[in-house]
């Protein structure tokens, strides 16, 4: 694989606790360089609050000038899946980031075999009898010590003849487990003689079924990151009461002084830096309005609640990338987020302010209306037909301009227009004017109806107000945007908003789950007509539909014969409005 992307290596020079450290551990030569991972397991699709992590992980590594290598966590076969394999690797290079090396805990399920092996002839490991519920009732709680398995003084030969047996898939599942010899009097209850592995006759996505037995993630993490020769192993504020169980397993392993162990990997080939790594936690990244757990996003799929892991409203990379969101706004939203020990509650609309952000910067404009309402310019003939010349950014010269037709017949937005004018509107009403964005002065002298509803509007055009003429700064107190009526493409628009309704979807208070939070509004699909420039845009290019928001050419579903656009942020915080 090739180094990280030029995209991470731009990123400016920032500090945190945890670059400190970075910077501390190279200045006094305790390292030479810096090898990061990131470790997911593939049991879903990877969501908002990953890519702090993937930023992090990734970045420092560039920053430093050092390797981080994405490796899969697949020591629970029966929940894993070869999709979400192949979608993690597709988001961590849509945030603009290239593995040094793409590995697998399953890569060292000998190396690890072996390894607890060593363990038992040590006397730090025991084959335990205990079924799970009898292992919790010996643990203990946070007030009481545990109680010491009956089979925790097994002989050496023993454990190993039974490990052995549980390796040839003798037993049943769950019959066995083997267990490290800690202490079950400590006050981490994670260091009260934990699994390391059990049985479960489940077939592995890559090894078959080659092992009947799999290691438990503490430990086979741990020892992953001691073979790859992990420096600093990065992760979230929940593993800090493990990370004394994670020192132990690299302590009493020693893979860094017993090659012997490592024979498996050397043997095929596969590189290996066995060292001692420093597992170094940080605040993860909650935001508002949402809910991250992947059982629950997963519920959410399987109840078809949404349409799916990539739905436009979740907080996954997958459905975040095609709602339109650009990888640069995580990029920004990590680093306004920054890195803590502190953990704490992001408000929604930081992560929005971020996009706009983004967006605002990259996204060429154009007009749409997405609730139309027809206007015949009575004072232009029947059949009249010209073109207007716009930029496509107004602040940057460089993305050039483009052709906008226009005729005596447009589209302008419902909300553009009211009848009964209420105090300080100041768009087009019966009698009134208003600028046509970049077209001249509109008064408007009819107003046609259905019943109640206004059907049309006859308005004339000032042919002195057009560009270029005496009347063109003549001032009036509104302009608004139009699409040609003869020309304008029909598209269809899906207004995507907040998947859910309250701040905090996971409060369980008053018999409620988040599926009762769901927002009734989050989608709302709507047919408009957009000018032929953005109808001809690539899918999921990045627009901005003037006065009315950022929009996403949709990631499948678009085609220039057939429009479709999805909704990525309004332009102002809406929410705020709405006091939520």
């Amino acid at each position: 694989m090739s180094e990280p992307s030029t995209a991470a290596e731009a990123t400016p020079a920032r500090t945190d606790f945890i670059r400190n450290i970075v910077r501390e551990d190279l200045a006094s030569g305790k390292h030479g360089h810096i090898n990061t991972r990131f470790p997911p397991e593939p049991n879903g699709y990877l969501h908002l609050g990953h890519s702090k992590s993937i930023c992090l992980n990734f970045g420092i590594a560039a920053e430093f000038g050092g390797h981080c290598n994405l490796r899969f966590d697949d020591t629970n076969p029966e929940k894993e899946d070869l999709e979400y394999v192949e979608a993690i690797k597709a988001d961590v290079r849509w945030l603009g980031f290239e593995w040094h090396e793409l590995r697998h805990a399953s890569d060292y399920f000998e190396v690890l075999y072996l390894a607890a092996e060593q363990l038992i002839r040590d006397g730090k490991a025991f084959v335990c009898d205990l079924s799970a519920e009898e292992v919790r009732q010996y643990r203990g709680s946070l007030t009481e010590p545990g109680r010491e398995s009956p089979f925790r003084n097994r002989s050496v030969e023993e454990n190993l003849d039974l490990f052995r047996r549980m390796r040839a898939g003798e037993f049943a599942d769950g019959a066995r487990t083997l267990r490290a010899k800690i202490d079950m009097a400590s006050g981490n209850i994670n260091l009260r003689d934990p699994a390391l592995y059990r049985i479960k006759k489940v077939s592995h996505q890559a090894t078959g079924d080659a092992w009947p037995i799999y290691p438990m993630y503490d430990y086979a993490h741990a020892l992953s990151d001691a073979i790859e020769g992990i420096t600093h192993s990065l992760c979230t504020l929940e593993f800090e009461d493990h990370r004394p169980l994670y020192d132990w397993a690299v302590d009493h392993v020693r893979l860094h002084e017993r090659p012997e162990l490592l024979k498996p990997l050397t043997d095929k080939g596969v590189p290996n830096e066995a060292a001692k790594p420093r597992q170094i936690e940080f605040s993860r990244l909650n935001i508002n309005y949402t809910v991250m757990s992947k059982r629950k996003l997963l519920a959410l799929v399987n109840e078809r609640l949404v349409a799916g892991w990539d739905d436009p409203r979740m907080p996954t990379l997958q459905g975040i990338r095609r709602r339109g969101v650009p990888p640069e706004a995580l990029h920004l939203l990590a680093e306004r987020v920054g890195i803590s020990k502190q953990n704490s509650v992001i408000d929604f609309s930081v992560f929005e302010g971020c996009i706009r952000d983004v967006l605002d910067a990259k996204a060429e404009r154009r007009m749409a209306v997405i609730d139309p309402i027809k206007v015949t310019i009575t004072n232009l003939p029947e059949g009249h037909r010209e073109t207007l010349r716009f930029a496509n950014h107004p602040k940057d010269e460089s993305k050039g301009q483009r052709d906008v037709p226009f005729s005596n017949a447009l589209w302008i937005e419902r909300e553009d227009f009211m009848e009964t004018p209420v105090k300080g509107f100041h768009r087009l009403v019966p009698g009134g004017e208003v600028r046509l964005r970049g077209a001249g002065i509109l008064k408007c002298d009819a107003v046609i109806k259905d019943g109640d509803a206004v059907v049309e509007l006859h308005c004339t055009l000032d042919p002195e107000s057009r560009p270029g003429m005496e009347g063109a700064n003549r001032k009036v107190k509104g302009t608004i945007h139009w699409v040609c009526g003869n020309a304008g493409i029909k598209a269809e628009v899906r207004l995507y908003d907040r998947l859910f309704s309250v701040e905090n979807p996971d409060n369980d208070e008053g018999g409620k789950t988040y599926r009762d939070h769901l927002n009734p509004d989050s989608v709302r699909v709507v047919t408009g007509y957009i000018e032929p420039a953005a109808a001809v845009l690539a899918n999921e290019s990045a627009v901005q539909f003037e006065r009315l928001g950022y929009f996403a050419a949709e990631r499948y579903d678009h085609a220039a014969e057939r429009p479709v656009f999805n909704r990525t942020v309004t332009l102002r915080d809406s929410w705020a409005a709405k006091g939520a």
